[in-house]
């Protein structure tokens, strides 16, 4: 054997020494709006399960007795379904070991389908339209309070806390917006509440005057919207020009750290009153205030709804792999629908067969000096 055989048989068995030992990647998938009206919201949930993988591959992550590197792979939908189910096939066709995500519930239902079909675990950490856990797909989890929790809960406080004689309702017209504005419209009626006018508008709109010019005539003195704080903001201004000096009340989509710049100083101090589908009290404060301030830490930026949920999905996603010694999706689902008492930021985190959280809470907000002020925490 010649010395330059030698030294390339020596080489080859270096490399094949090494390759024997490569760290295993998991891929988790995150799939949100990061482009578009509400980008602020979808880069919100990436960064949340970016700070996760990060932090958890400084710890050190082992899975079968084999130290594995996570990685993050995430797409942008717009918020638009049909993008929402061309992300979801990119990353079936990547091989993603799990997903997070999408936010909407407009991408998310649709998207359940094509990660059913893959066999692929997707828990969203913010979209909270019923449907989107009622299809019967094993692969579906969420973990944030539903519609009909959120959308309830409003009603109910719009009719009785805040003595809404006149109530009035607009909905964007997508999945989340109607449904929730649907659960709210029920919630508020139950409770003795009187709906004076329902209207509808889309999730690009910038031009409320019809519609408030039309609900101004019927004196409500309380205004629902279901939809996004990239519409709500403008739809405040304009209400002030018009005049309409109402309470307006919203689901997580308007209650965002965002929507007083949005509505461009607009915002009478109390006049909003919103629900994020999600809230912590007790000693669990310290933890999510300690997630706010590594988050800060790390982005530059405040948390602006979800990213503590997104941080936990990604976390119950990677303790059933632990748990079942396998990120291969078939063995570690049925440990991940047993999910039980997971402790997260966001609180203790269990499953029902539905794939929803188990106890789901709700934090109400109002908004004083620009600043969101929490109310309460409902469960």
């Amino acid at each position: 054997m010649n010395q330059a055989f030698k030294i390339t048989a020596l080489a080859l068995a270096t490399l094949a020494a090494g390759s024997s030992h490569a760290q295993e990647v998991v891929k988790i998938g995150h799939v949100g709006p990061t482009s578009g009206a509400i980008a602020h919201l979808g880069k919100d949930n990436e960064l949340g399960a970016r700070l996760a993988i990060q932090e958890l591959n400084a710890k050190g992550v082992v899975i079968g007795g084999k130290k594995v590197r996570l990685e993050l792979l995430g797409e942008d939908d717009a918020g638009d379904p049909k993008q929402g189910t061309q992300a979801a096939q990119k990353l079936v066709d990547s091989k993603v070991n799990g997903v997070v995500g999408h936010l909407n519930s407009g991408t998310s239902i649709p998207a359940s389908k094509v990660y059913a079909d893959a066999g692929i675990p997707q828990i969203s950490p913010s979209s909270t339209n019923p449907k989107f856990t009622r299809n019967g797909y094993k692969t579906t989890f969420r973990v944030v309070a539903d519609d009909v929790h959120l959308g309830g809960t409003l009603g109910r406080y719009a009719a009785k806390d805040l003595k809404g004689q006149a109530i009035a309702i607009v909905d964007d017209r997508t999945a989340y917006g109607q449904g929730v504005a649907d659960e709210f419209e029920k919630g508020a009626k139950a409770a003795g509440g009187k709906i004076v006018g329902r209207e509808f508008t889309n999730d690009k709109a910038t031009d409320f005057s019809a519609i408030l010019t039309s609900l101004k005539a019927k004196k409500p003195d309380v205004v629902f919207f279901g939809g996004m704080d990239a519409v709500a903001g403008p739809m405040l201004r304009q209400m002030k020009a018009l005049g309409l000096n109402v309470k307006l009340v919203g689901g997580d989509g308007i209650c965002t750290a965002e929507l007083p710049k949005l509505a461009a100083g607009t915002m009478d101090d109390g006049q909003v009153f919103c629900a994020e589908a999600g809230g912590v009290d007790g000693a669990q404060k310290q933890a999510m205030e300690d997630f706010k301030a590594r988050f800060k830490a790390s982005t530059k930026l405040d948390v602006q709804v979800y990213a503590p949920y997104s941080y936990d999905a990604v976390g119950v996603l990677v303790a059933a792999m632990v748990k079942a010694g396998s990120a291969d999706p078939a063995k570690y689902l049925p440990v991940l629908a047993k999910t039980e008492g997971y402790k997260g930021v966001t609180g203790n985190i269990s499953f029902d067969a539905k794939g929803d959280i188990r106890n789901g809470a709700l934090t109400l907000y109002t908004y004083k000096g620009g600043s969101r002020e929490s109310l309460a925490v409902v469960r």
